[in-house]
Formats: structure tokens, sequence, C-alpha cells
């Protein structure tokens, strides 16, 4: 295919704006996929994300397109998520692309994920096409978004396209504008090869398949190749492209995205970022590849039964192929025995993980509540990486500890700004600025929309931050967030003891005046957790050797007495004198299994 007549594209936008429903559209009006074949989402093909509505994992595919002066072009469109934890796909996306279509919901404007996908794609020098989406809707007010689009992100008015992706208006138009406005791919088509690989999955009988897009050069089946960062050999048992489904071809030309069926079975061998070369005719530079992400929250992944530990081991590893942002070590708990540190890069990418986990590999895991990485600046002045409360030096080791803090961006209606105001400084956010998105006499009076920007310790968007935003205004607000630095904090490390003996996936790092409360929480929903025994069963929360809290786990009582039937009150008195020597040894020597559900008791604390 002549690159001239190439157009690679993604498309971007905030959660639920409409992305894969158009991209539903472009297949259909196409013909790329026949008529009995269509269903809803096509490109979401993950139970999970049809299951919650979202798209989960970038998805590729090829279209042909005959356009209005009967030349047919080839265009490859890359659907993104939309997710603020999935931002690292969208990244990879936008690398492998030329252009980007910007989709607003025209009923809701501008949101956060909006603003940051922009961003980035104007950090790639991406042509940027703006898109009003869903204007057939009751409530849409496409002409106020697009007036949003000139005057916050500079557009301007006649650039903007007005469309309803679910009943197909404006779709063929804007097609037309993909060809006109976005650029063909550059690059050398007589150079050696090199193609980027921008994302990979694992097949258990054509082994890692590596999503490519060819940037130099010319990539043919028989020809053997070199990825040039792992250095690992390859003779590719197929080539081809998506349609969507995996289609063999000959030969991928410059400018082209595909796939190469690689055959190694080894996940380390291919990674995302890595640069495909031939063997025989090696390119002397790699590409630029991507900037590693960064996880954020961090969580013990343990298998139920011990004997599962080495297929969780497998199941990881296949699973980072499939997605490049999970990160793991082995690590080894005295109470839940051996299992994996994994990192994460937030709250849902960690449920979606889990999941993958026990239905696409049939295991049954534990995952330990979340945490953050801390930086503890020891007493020599040395800074150690932290990820659990066990990793702790000594207190009197220990000069400083630094968390991670983020600045976030939250978009909503200025009614409700007190109460976000509110939230935020309870969770001991700090006030940056505030913008207003809607100008203008033709906005109500309350219905103006606000940017308001806060620094705030990731440790506190864990467990229910979101949730309590999307509670306090009505599901109008949306949120987005980047890493900002670390800072030193009064932070300390709060134990859990369970019968005189602390349960290290229980500890916690937390900020010093909010210790007695999260202990106090803790032990009392403890106490409900852990059964009966039959001796006293002490639950306490410490600092250091500071006891702080404490709920008692009564005993079972038997009645030792119920064999006696009168008779010389001496043998009843010997009888509970034996019992109680009994329950002092069981209490000294027994051992209290805190039962899984006891271990997410994190997630389910009310603040």
């Amino acid at each position: 295919m002549d690159r001239w007549r190439i157009r690679n594209f993604c498309i971007v936008a905030h959660i639920d704006h409409g992305k894969s429903t158009l991209a539903d559209r472009m297949l259909e009006i196409t013909g790329t996929l026949p008529a009995r074949e269509m269903g809803g989402l096509v490109l979401d093909d993950m139970e999970l994300e049809r299951e919650r509505g979202i798209t989960i994992k970038a998805s590729a595919v090829r279209m042909w397109y005959t356009a209005q002066d009967g030349s047919q072009y080839q265009l490859n469109l890359i659907d993104t998520p939309g997710h603020v934890d999935f931002t690292y796909e969208v990244s990879r996306a936008l690398a492998a692309c030329e252009g980007a279509i910007l989709l607003v919901d025209a009923s809701q404007g501008i949101q956060a994920q909006t603003l940051a996908n922009f961003l980035q794609a104007l950090d790639q020098n991406l042509t940027i096409i703006p898109v009003v989406n869903k204007i057939d809707l009751p409530g849409a007010e496409p002409q106020r978004v697009a007036q949003e689009l000139c005057d916050t992100l500079g557009f301007r008015h006649d650039e903007i396209l007005f469309i309803s992706a679910k009943e197909g208006t404006g779709v063929k138009e804007l097609l037309e504008e993909v060809i006109h406005r976005i650029p063909p791919p550059g690059g050398r088509t007589e150079g050696p090869l090199r193609a980027l690989v921008f994302d990979s999955k694992y097949d258990p009988f054509k082994g890692v398949i590596a999503y490519v897009r060819v940037v130099d050069g010319r990539l043919t089946s028989p020809q053997p190749l070199r990825l040039m960062a792992t250095g690992a050999s390859l003779d590719p048992l197929e080539i081809g492209y998506f349609r969507p489904y995996l289609t063999p071809c000959p030969a991928l030309e410059t400018g082209e995205v595909g796939y190469v069926a690689t055959g190694l079975k080894s996940v380390q061998d291919c990674r995302v970022g890595d640069t495909i070369t031939s063997a025989q005719e090696p390119a002397s530079e790699p590409l630029p590849g991507y900037r590693p992400p960064k996880p954020m929250v961090f969580a013990g992944l343990y298998p139920a039964e011990a004997e599962d530990y080495q297929n969780l081991r497998d199941a990881l590893e296949k699973l980072r192929l499939n997605d490049a942002a999970l990160s793991f070590e082995p690590e080894s708990s005295e109470a839940l025995g051996p299992g994996f540190r994994c990192g994460f890069l937030g709250l849902l990418h960690m449920d979606i993980v889990q999941e993958r986990l026990e239905r696409e590999f049939g295991l049954n895991i534990l995952i330990t509540s979340p945490s953050v990485e801390y930086r503890v600046i020891d007493s020599a002045g040395r800074e150690i990486p932290v990820r659990t409360a066990a990793q702790l030096p000594p207190p009197q080791r220990i000069a400083e500890i630094r968390e991670p803090w983020m600045e976030i961006s939250i978009i909503t209606p200025e009614r409700y700004i007190g109460a976000i105001m509110d939230l935020v400084v309870s969770r001991r956010g700090k006030f940056q600025k505030m913008e207003y998105l809607d100008q203008g006499p033709q906005v109500r009076q309350g219905e103006r929309r606000v940017i308001l920007q806060y620094d705030m310790p990731l440790s506190e968007m864990l467990v229910d931050f979101y949730d309590q935003l999307k509670a306090r205004t009505q599901g109008y607000a949306s949120m987005d967030y980047s890493f900002a630095d670390y800072r030193p904090g009064k932070l300390v490390k709060l134990d859990i003891l369970v019968n005189q003996q602390p349960v290290d996936p229980l500890s916690l790092i937390v900020p010093q005046e909010r210790a007695y409360q999260v202990g106090r929480a803790m032990v009392e929903k403890l106490k409900e957790l852990i059964p009966r025994q039959l001796f006293e069963v002490a639950i306490q929360a410490a600092i250091g050797g500071r006891v702080i809290a404490r709920e008692t786990i009564r005993p079972l009582r038997k009645n030792v007495l119920a064999k006696c039937y009168g008779g010389d009150v001496t043998r009843k008195k010997k009888l509970l004198e034996k019992q109680k020597e009994g329950k002092a040894r069981l209490r000294r020597i027994g051992r209290v299994e805190v039962p899984q559900e006891a271990f997410l008791v994190l997630l389910k604390l009310e603040r």
C-alpha cells in the first residue's frame, strides 16, 4: 500500500463519551465487518469490558475507505481507554499514530480526562480533530460545548465536527476529515526495518503476539527478526493485521499497523516499547520506545492454596505481557505464606487485574489492602523505598518519612464547590487554584463549571475518595490526577496485635493525627470478623510499644459443672479452677486463625 494513502489515528476521550460506539459506526460504514457480525462495542471484546461498559485495553483495527474523490485509503484505528488508571494505554496508542480524534459528549462537555488526553496528544505533536458527540440526546448542548472547546483548548469553531456515533450522523464527514487533516505516516521505505512494539498478548499456540507499527523498512514473513532491547532472535510464525480479528498477510509496509506472531514462549523476551529489526540487516539505533509506567498503588497477591503459587506466578507473567503497566516481585508473609507484591496504576487497575486472574486463569487469590510507596530517610542520610509497613526500619533509625503527593484536577458545576473543598481538605489536600470553564451570560446561575486544582497525598485517594467525590456531587464531578513529588510528613507505623502477636499484613503507615481513629476502627472491625475461641483474645492497635486501642473477644465457655448434680461444693471449685488453668495455658500457646476477610478490612472501613 502506498504510504501516502495510509492514515493512523486513535480516538481519545473521557470515560463513557462514546469512543467504542464511534469505532463501531466506522467499522459499519467502511464495511470492515459484515452486518451479521456487527454487535455492540465490537472492539471491546473482553468480557470484563462488556460487563462494566468501559474500555480496558487499547484495540486496533484496519479499515478500507473509499473517499469522495474515488481514492481508496487504509485507515488504522486504535480505540483507547478513558479511565485515568489506563492513561499508559493511551500514551502507547498515541505514539503509534499521526492524529487523534478528541471526542467530547454534547451533554457533559469537557471533563478531566478530556484535558489530560488533549495535553498528551499535544506532547506527541499529533493532529487533533475536535468532535462533539451525542448531539441526538435530548439534553445535548452542542454549541455550548463547541464554545468550551474554543475557549479552553484553543480550537477554532470551523474545525469542530458534530456527530452522533449512535445514529451514525456525521460519521462519514468525520472519515473525510481524517483523510484530509491527518498527515500520512513518515519513515524511510528503503531503510533497515524498525517496527515499534506498542502492545502484545500471549497466545498458547503462537506464543507472544507483538502489536507493531512499522516505522522504517518492510516486514515480511520468512524474514529472521531480532528484538533490539532484549536481543532475542525469532522466525515469525505469522504476520498480519487487525480486521479486527487477526488476519494474516505476506508483509507489512512502512507506516502500517499490524501484528507479528513471534513464537516466543518467554514473556521477558518481548517487551512493550522494544524495536523489531531484521536479523540479517539490523538497524543501527532502536526507536525511542516508551517511558516505563510508574506504579502508584501496591498490594500483596497471595494464592488461597499454597500449591497454586507457581500457577499464580505463570499467570502474572502472561498478564504482564498483556498489561505492560503491571509490575510484581516475590514476597512472603507469616500469615499468608508466599505471594507477590504487585504495583498498579490505580485502584480500578488493581480491581481489573484481580478479576482477570480469577476469570482467565481460574485462580482463587487473596489481595491485601492497597498501600503506596514511601521514601524513608534513615539516620545515615540514605533513602530507602518502603512499600509495606513491615519494611519500615526501627523508629530510632528513621530521620524522616516522605509520602507521594498527587496533583489533582476536579471539574464540577460551581454549586458543588463547597462540598468538594470540604472533602479534599478532610483528606489533607492543599488548594492551588480555581478557574471557570464556562463564560458568557447564556450559562445559568450555579451551572457554570470550574476546574479545582489541589495537591493531595496519594494515600488519601485510596479506598473511597472517588466514590465520595461522585456521591457529594451527584455524579457530576470528574477527576484527573498525576504524580507531583515526595514530601515529608508526620507518619507512624500502626501495628495490629492479635493475642499479643503482630499480624504484619494488617500493619499500616498512617498520619500521626489520625492513628487513633484508624486503630479504633480496625480493632472494632476485627472483633466482628475473628471467630470466638476457647480463650479470651485481645485485639490491639499499637504504635511502637504503646497500645492506643483495644477490643476483647470473649471466650466460648463450656459448662464444666453440667455433670455435677449436687454434691460437695469443693468438687465444683476444683473443676472451675482446672478450667481456668486450661484457659490461661491456651491464651499463652494458642494460635488465632485470622480469616481472609479480615485482610480486606481496610477496604471496607468507613472513614
